[in-house]
């Protein structure tokens, strides 16, 4: 499950953050978004996704579906059919755009209790940008997504047992294009990552 990923000021991110900027929709949340640095659940970020008039923006939105009990993450195997994620699958697909997410490895003791062990970075090999599928919807006139997982690469599954659903660059657009497939595009999700411990 993916609950941390950091965004760097390279080129390519700033590119995005600029787009954002010229979102109708800053400055309408409290807090401001997380332009570089480590992104966390209920941050504001930028998110790309397709507007009204099916052309590819950029938004700040929300980590997290409802209020209190932030759901972070939609399972790629269980989105279509659950209530919660079932339109945003259908319709509503984003890209999260990162520099790598964080995860941390659970290794059992002796007795079988899982523990936490190192943290790692995990990230795409042939992009400056991991590019993380996702759901959103709009809740009180603004938007907020979800990261959508998946199993893990045999590379990182000693790491965690779930990992985001990351596509190629070529993809982008056609994942957030409301009439494409995003069970066909799944399958073309990118397996082998590289990955480091991180500090």
């Amino acid at each position: 499950m993916c609950c941390r990923y950091w965004t760097d000021e390279s080129p390519e991110i700033r590119g995005i953050v600029g787009e954002m900027n010229r979102s109708p929709l800053m400055g309408k949340w409290r807090t401001p978004p997380v332009t570089s640095g480590e992104v966390r659940p209920a941050d504001v970020a930028p998110v790309i996704a397709s507007s009204r008039t099916g052309s590819r923006s950029v938004y700040p939105m929300r980590w997290g579906f409802g209020g209190k009990n932030l759901l972070i993450n939609a399972r790629v195997e269980t989105a279509p059919v659950r209530p919660t994620f079932r339109e945003a699958w259908a319709a509503h697909r984003c890209i999260i755009p990162a520099s790598c997410y964080f995860e941390w490895e659970h290794p059992a003791d002796p007795a079988g209790k899982k523990r936490t062990g190192s943290k790692y970075r995990i990230y795409s090999k042939n992009s400056a940008v991991t590019w993380m599928c996702g759901l959103y919807r709009i809740e009180e006139g603004l938007p907020v997504f979800v990261v959508l997982t998946r199993e893990p690469g045999e590379g990182i599954r000693f790491i965690h047992d779930r990992m985001p659903l990351i596509l190629p660059e070529r993809l982008v657009g056609e994942w957030i294009r409301p009439e494409a497939s995003p069970e066909e595009l799944a399958g073309e999700a990118l397996s082998d990552l590289a990955y480091e411990k991180a500090e």
